[in-house]
């Protein structure tokens, strides 16, 4: 299955763009978002993701991967997008954590 492959950063770009001409949902057909919260986001991104999943939720499946629990997303974006955004995310989702140990690399 092919999908599209976004940081949080360059998804911003994206979506930004389709709420301008209103193709947001057709901008999201298979969409995989990487490494959520390595860097804060900004009111921009935020919103960016807030969009996507809103137009995702119960329409498509989602891929994003974190080092945060879902609980930690207000920690990178406005405490009020964070909440419905892991709202939407987590009704129907399945949720994967993971732990293990950490390499050091010298």
């Amino acid at each position: 299955m092919r999908v599209a492959w976004f940081t949080l950063e360059s998804l911003t770009t994206v979506i930004g763009r389709a709420a301008v001409d209103g193709t947001t949902a057709k901008a999201i057909a298979k969409i995989a978002i990487d490494d959520i919260g390595m860097l804060p986001a900004g009111q921009a991104a935020a919103e960016a993701l807030y969009r996507l999943v809103d137009a995702a939720y119960e329409r498509r499946s989602l891929i994003l991967t974190s080092n945060l629990h879902p609980s930690g997303l207000d920690t990178i974006m406005p405490k009020t997008l964070a909440t419905a955004t892991v709202d939407r995310l987590l009704h129907h989702a399945h949720l994967v954590l993971m732990k293990g140990t950490q390499t050091v690399f010298s």
